[in-house]
């Protein structure tokens, strides 16, 4: 029989530590404040106003990005499934910046940069969620000996490609939304200004273990970062019943957080809070942070190994994303301005980033060219590209319908 597991409730202290806080108007002194923003150039018209904060401007870039669009049919779980009670990345996003940002209010944090951060974390991931990851930075690695992640290629999306002039804060904060929480106590890093995280970016290209050591310089970044397990943990189960991967969550075994997504967004948020109001670092109660790490290890177990991210069509998906990136590879080299690589992304690129100039893009290495290009496709793009450029394959990835089981 499956453990009944109660709501955790505030610490009586730290809710009366809250209370007092909120009226007397107490400012967390650890809380990045607008003024703090750093930009790579000073523009007058990303300068804060009454009605536009500094961080607040960071989101409405974000969201008006292209790359934020295409979230709404990008995987974040199951991919080749017609129905519209699953996931995407665009629920996804949505969803660690509302329990992040219910978090950083409680603890007195900006929560502008937090919802920042929150919706731009995944603007660089590929299609095919994690497994989509794998198979890009597998073909980048062996053609240049560099390293992709979905949390690096979000800084450049940001930073680069569409060059929005974001905040650092935010940038450091998305850069290190990635890794595994892998500790009771998440301390915040050091970043001192754009030439250190230049350089840090780079070091994640050159070095994959660089980004295991990846910690955000502020509080709003650790806050997203934890926030991010949170969210995907119980949806991620609520998702897989949809599916019929579970019958039943009864399967796992949690002490104290619970295993459906109403208990573990409840009782993780309550215990951040109480262990981490006041303090110079977010953190967790033993016994929460215990069933945390079990929590993760079975979704591994039980949904993302055995299901497969991309239902049993993973080896066929894998060849179609090596047999894609050779044929845009060769485009690039031969400068083939007739091929999709030149006449869907570095043109819209250009026209839609209006500070990137084609002759200037097209002087990058080309093999991270065709990495832009395939990481920015959304999962029925990528099979509509296949079919264009090898319409003779009998590589073939169908998604279920709506319509299968009647």
């Amino acid at each position: 029989m499956q453990k009944s597991v109660r709501y955790l409730d505030l610490d009586p202290r730290v809710e009366r530590a809250i209370r007092q806080g909120l009226a007397g108007g107490w400012v967390n002194p650890h809380r990045v404040p607008d003024e703090a923003v750093l930009r790579r150039e000073r523009n007058v018209h990303d300068e804060a106003t009454l009605t536009r904060t500094a961080f607040g401007r960071d989101i409405e870039k974000i969201l008006n990005l292209p790359a934020y669009s295409r979230y709404a049919d990008k995987t974040q779980v199951f991919s080749l499934i017609k129905n519209d009670d699953i996931s995407r990345r665009s629920l996804h996003v949505q969803l660690v910046s509302r329990i992040a940002r219910n978090i950083g209010r409680i603890l007195g944090l900006n929560t502008d940069l937090i919802e920042a951060i929150a919706l731009g974390h995944d603007v660089g991931h590929t299609p095919f969620g994690h497994a989509g990851e794998r198979f890009l930075g597998k073909l980048y690695r062996e053609n240049t000996g560099r390293y992709f992640s979905h949390n690096v290629h979000s800084v450049r999306v940001l930073d680069r490609l569409f060059r929005r002039n974001i905040g650092l804060q935010t940038l450091d904060g998305i850069l290190c939304h990635n890794g595994e929480f892998a500790q009771q106590q998440l301390k915040v890093g050091q970043m001192s200004g754009f030439e250190t995280f230049d350089a840090l970016v780079e070091s994640c290209y050159a070095d994959e273990s660089v980004i295991e050591s990846l910690r955000p310089s502020s509080l709003e970044g650790c806050v997203v970062r934890v926030s991010d397990m949170v969210a995907y943990l119980g949806k991620d189960r609520q998702d897989a019943l949809e599916m019929g991967v579970l019958s039943t969550l009864g399967c796992f075994d949690a002490g104290v957080i619970g295993n459906s997504n109403a208990q573990i967004i409840s009782n993780l948020t309550v215990d951040i809070i109480n262990s981490s109001y006041g303090k110079d670092h977010i953190g967790m109660s033993g016994a929460v942070f215990e069933d945390l790490k079990r929590a993760k290890q079975q979704n591994y177990d039980l949904i993302y190994l055995n299901e497969g991210v991309i239902s049993g069509a993973g080896n066929i998906v894998e060849e179609m994303f090596s047999d894609m990136y050779r044929a845009l590879l060769k485009d690039c080299r031969k400068k083939n301005e007739g091929s999709p690589l030149f006449k869907h992304h570095v043109k819209n690129l250009v026209a839609r980033s209006k500070t990137i100039a084609a002759a200037d893009y097209l002087e990058e290495e080309p093999n991270q060219i065709v990495v832009d290009y395939m990481a920015s496709m959304t999962d029925s793009y990528f099979i509509a590209l296949f079919e264009h450029l090898f319409p003779h394959s009998k590589k073939r990835i169908i998604a279920k319908s709506y319509s299968h089981d009647l």
